[in-house]
């Protein structure tokens, strides 16, 4: 989102993450603006039974956690990586700097807010609805609005069944045996265990 060599001048730093390692923790104060150079993150919570919920994934050139550099709130969601991950970190007066003497990062960075807020009308929708099939369907065509080809079976799905269900409110059954429904529907393409819609 924002270029490398910009967030290397206003400060950033590169830190190396492993696979299941916390970046942050609800409750905790906001402090840094975070950039993933490479790698995959989710934001999630936990249900007071343990039971994971993910509230959002993200990956390559993409941030998080940056809304809430605005507010004086603590985290709501815990920031965890899901693999091995290269992250740009800057401290939140820095980035606060870099917005305000850079309008078109400011300007990015309402884009990236109202996407993330649209993504969040689209969840809050989702959970009304009853059928599997629906949810799923709503969520993967969210993910594919932001891939080029728009044909069938061209993109694929970047999740597990697992991250599926829990991003769906859904249990891992459930999410299986929908997708092995919507396969015979030719709704999706499932090779090699890899799901294409």
């Amino acid at each position: 989102m924002i270029i490398e060599d910009l967030l290397i001048s206003f400060g950033a730093e590169i830190k190396n993450y492993r696979a299941g390692e916390v970046i942050f923790r609800e409750e905790e104060q906001p402090q840094y603006y975070y950039q993933i150079k490479r790698g995959k993150i989710k934001l999630n919570n936990y249900t007071e039974n343990g039971k994971e919920f993910i509230q959002n994934i993200f990956s390559d050139q993409q941030s998080f956690g940056e809304s809430l550099l605005f507010l004086e709130h603590p985290y709501p969601i815990n920031a965890v990586t899901i693999e091995d991950s290269c992250i740009y970190r800057m401290s939140k007066s820095d980035f606060l700097h870099l917005v305000q003497s850079n309008p078109q990062i400011s300007l990015s960075i309402y884009q990236c807010l109202a996407e993330r807020m649209y993504y969040k009308y689209i969840m809050f929708y989702n959970l009304s609805f009853q059928n599997p099939v629906s949810k799923l369907k709503l969520l993967l065509d969210h993910l594919k609005s932001y891939h080029e080809d728009k044909t069938s079976y061209s993109f694929q799905v970047p999740l597990t069944r697992q991250q599926l269900a829990s991003l769906t409110g859904l249990c891992v059954e459930t999410v299986i045996r929908t997708i092995k429904q919507m396969e015979k529907d030719q709704i999706l393409k499932i090779e090699k265990g890899k799901i294409y819609y």
